[in-house]
């Protein structure tokens, strides 16, 4: 596969652009993140109704309460996993998360019966799916977002804002192992990796992923020479290993409902669930290697 030089330096700015987004969310406080995943998923799960409404017509029959609470539901999951470092006007969003989520659980199969002419339990699994696949993941993004912030002194916990470096490595291993892969596999790429996406190989694949693990270990040292450089390895490694599975599977759906891009938002990339469909599925496996093994 040759290297479109036009098409790289679209996707190289694309990709810059993204990096300062994300850095900005990530670096500048917590309430920034926030906002900025929430956008994000809104956005994939716009692309996702989109998408799932191509693969199965029936679903784009659904209740314009159903299509809109269930992103609303979604979300407040992420609120749920915000636990305690974020209130607003004294109410804790964690707490906000629940009540709320609960409410729209009880609420929407009760609309369903109420306004749907017929209720159709795949369109319930479609939408229970998106918000597995794009909530959940979300969630725990907050969640190793706000999971190192609190230390304590005493009896008393004080935050301090010193989680942005998991989000932050898991982030970049995404972006490194998906620009190396388009480099490696554009320059000496020959064997296709998957019929689901042809223009993958397994040259740019591994070289990817073995790029994104000794850049981010390497850098990690670097920044935090006390740290456990294992952890970087194992993280880095996951994101780029589970990141792969997750762009097959966005790939997937895409050609099930037809289209070339789930959106086109970001030039060279497409859309919302193009750009982050690596990190949403990756998302959930570094939580738990975090959470089992760091925490």
């Amino acid at each position: 596969m040759a290297l479109n030089k036009a098409t790289f330096k679209t996707r190289a700015w694309t990709a810059l652009v993204f990096c300062l987004v994300m850095l900005a969310g990530l670096l500048i406080g917590p309430w920034t993140f926030f906002l900025l995943f929430s956008i994000i998923h809104f956005g994939c799960w716009i692309e996702f109704q989109k998408l799932v409404g191509r693969i199965d017509p029936e679903y784009t029959t659904i209740t314009p309460f159903h299509k809109y609470v269930v992103m609303l539901a979604g979300w407040c999951i992420m609120l749920y996993f915000t636990n305690d470092a974020f209130t607003f006007l004294g109410i804790r969003l964690h707490a906000l998360g629940w009540w709320l989520g609960l409410s729209l659980a009880f609420l929407l199969p009760i609309s369903e019966l109420l306004f749907a002419k017929t209720i159709q339990l795949k369109n319930i699994g479609h939408s229970a799916f998106g918000l597995i696949y794009i909530s959940l993941s979300w969630g725990l993004m907050m969640d190793l977002r706000v999971m190192f912030m609190g230390v304590e002194e005493g009896n008393e916990k004080v935050y301090i804002d010193t989680g942005w470096y998991i989000p932050l490595v898991l982030i970049a291993a995404m972006w490194i192992n998906d620009t190396m892969a388009y480099l490696v596999g554009s320059w000496i790429g020959k064997t296709p990796f998957s019929t689901i996406s042809p223009k993958k190989t397994w040259e740019g694949t591994a070289g990817g992923a073995i790029l994104s693990i000794v850049v981010i270990s390497s850098a990690m040292k670097l920044i935090m020479p006390y740290s456990n450089v294992w952890n970087w390895i194992w993280i880095s490694a996951i994101a780029s290993i589970i990141g792969i599975m997750g762009d097959l599977l966005e790939s997937k759906l895409k050609r099930l409902a037809n289209v070339k891009d789930s959106g086109q938002i970001l030039p060279g990339h497409g859309g919302f669930l193009d750009r982050f469909d690596s990190l949403l599925l990756a998302t959930p496996f570094v939580w738990i290697y975090v959470v089992f093994m760091m925490k």
